[in-house]
């Protein structure tokens, strides 16, 4: 047989592989990739699943699965045979070789659904890095009709020219789009100093893909729905890649930021957390990460685990957490509410963002946690505090005020302890204020 094929440019009928080294419960890891198959646009007509004790360094999954793999694409005319799991070039290259049809990895795939989500221009960059990063060390499967394995003079085919003109191209590519983000991201932070200057609490929506982080926002922060001005909301896996930052004003009149941000998932490669860093970023310089989570699926916790990991690799494991078990409308024994730590503090909500059911206790919550109990007094200002003056106004919590002899402003206030906190005033008026 020839060592070369034609090789296939599409195609969606596919045979998913995964390899099981003694997993706890590898049926859940396989249920969540044959989703995201589907998420892909895959037609799934098998999934085969190997036990096996260690990893073959050639084929990956041993001689002989590869010949029952090699006859089922024959017989079925498969498309594409998709792997669980991330394989090396040299893996790639050698099942393609032997299946003689395309060979994806875990990767791949999670890259090309990235692909058909992202929306905004900056999605579609952070995107397209990811993709030629992970490219860059796959090259030479690409050309296998014109590779020379021997170097040397006399021995340079044009395999090697073309690999090293396509790798000058993808290097300045990377290059152009890093630049582009740069500039997004000076953007992004140009934001977030305005907020701070405005001292406007952040929250950010984190959780496990398809989670319903976005049927959350629609509901506590928009009130609509996807085709009436709310993000977009699909039953499907990283429906949401792109940021999306709103303005929330509490019952008690205290206004926050709250951004949606893509969903986590087990074993998410490395590029694309690096990729979409100034996404992340509105995650890690939050005021309070609203970790959601389906309160219904079997696989939970193992969920909490991968999102609380995802946040430690990019250092947002220290900021406050509030937990927000979603999706109880799919269960008849859960009901909306509120659960609270030793100190009394809320570390727990029951709801359905899809329903509306205990969303008033949402925004009671987020009120209790970045209000809290009013406090009166008089401060003074000095004339350079213009910003701070104009954040009292609109925080609507002066009272009465006045010029002072040095041309600034004395002021009665009444403020939530919390904002006080938030502004760095409690401790200039706690000598004159008085608890209501």
């Amino acid at each position: 047989m020839s060592q070369f094929f034609e090789r296939h440019q599409g195609g969606e009928r596919t045979l998913l592989v995964h390899l099981d080294l003694h997993e706890k419960d590898p049926y859940e890891i396989v249920e969540e990739f044959e989703l995201l198959a589907n998420s892909a646009g895959a037609d799934i007509l098998h999934t085969l699943v190997v036990k096996r004790n260690s990893i073959d360094p050639k084929t990956f999954i041993g001689s002989g699965k590869v010949e029952e793999i090699k006859d089922l694409v024959a017989g079925d005319e498969v498309d594409v045979v998709i792997f669980n799991h991330s394989l090396s070039p040299a893996q790639e290259r050698n099942l393609e070789s032997l299946f003689e049809c395309r060979v994806l990895d875990r990767t791949t795939l999670i890259l090309d659904i990235f692909a058909q989500c992202a929306r905004s221009h900056e999605g579609k960059l952070q995107v397209e890095l990811a993709q030629l990063r992970h490219l860059s060390t796959r090259l030479i499967r690409g050309w296998t009709h014109l590779e020379r394995q021997k170097g040397g003079i006399g021995m340079r085919g044009p395999g090697e020219t073309q690999l090293e003109s396509d790798r000058r191209m993808i290097s300045q590519r990377i290059k152009q789009i890093s630049k582009r983000l740069d500039k997004v991201d000076a953007t992004r932070k140009l934001g977030r100093r305005a907020r701070e200057r405005a001292a406007i609490p952040t929250l950010s929506l984190v959780g496990y893909t398809n989670a319903g982080k976005s049927t959350l926002f629609n509901s506590v922060v928009t009130g609509m729905d996807s085709e009436n001005g709310g993000v977009y909301v699909a039953d499907q896996l990283f429906a949401t890649l792109d940021p999306t930052l709103r303005k929330l004003k509490l019952p008690a009149g205290r206004e926050v930021i709250v951004a949606d941000t893509v969903g986590f998932i087990r074993n998410l490669p490395h590029d694309l957390v690096k990729a979409f860093r100034s996404t992340l970023l509105e995650t890690c310089e939050a005021d309070l990460l609203i970790h959601v989570i389906d309160a219904v699926h079997d696989d939970r916790q193992d969920h909490i685990d991968e999102v609380n990991l995802v946040l430690a690799e990019i250092g947002a494991d220290k900021i406050p957490q509030l937990e927000v078990y979603n999706k109880i409308d799919l269960a008849e024994s859960l009901a909306p509410r509120v659960e609270r730590n030793s100190e009394g503090e809320v570390v727990r909500i029951w709801l359905s963002a899809k329903e509306g059911e205990g969303i008033e206790l949402l925004l009671d919550v987020l009120t209790e946690r970045f209000s809290g109990s009013p406090i009166r007094g008089d401060i003074v200002l000095k004339p350079t505090e213009g910003k701070l003056h104009a954040q009292l106004h609109r925080e609507g919590g002066v009272l009465a005020e006045q010029f002072s002899d040095e041309g600034g402003w004395k002021m009665e206030i009444e403020l939530p302890a919390k904002t006080l906190d938030y502004l760095k005033l409690r401790e200039r008026i706690i000598e004159s204020c008085v608890n209501i």
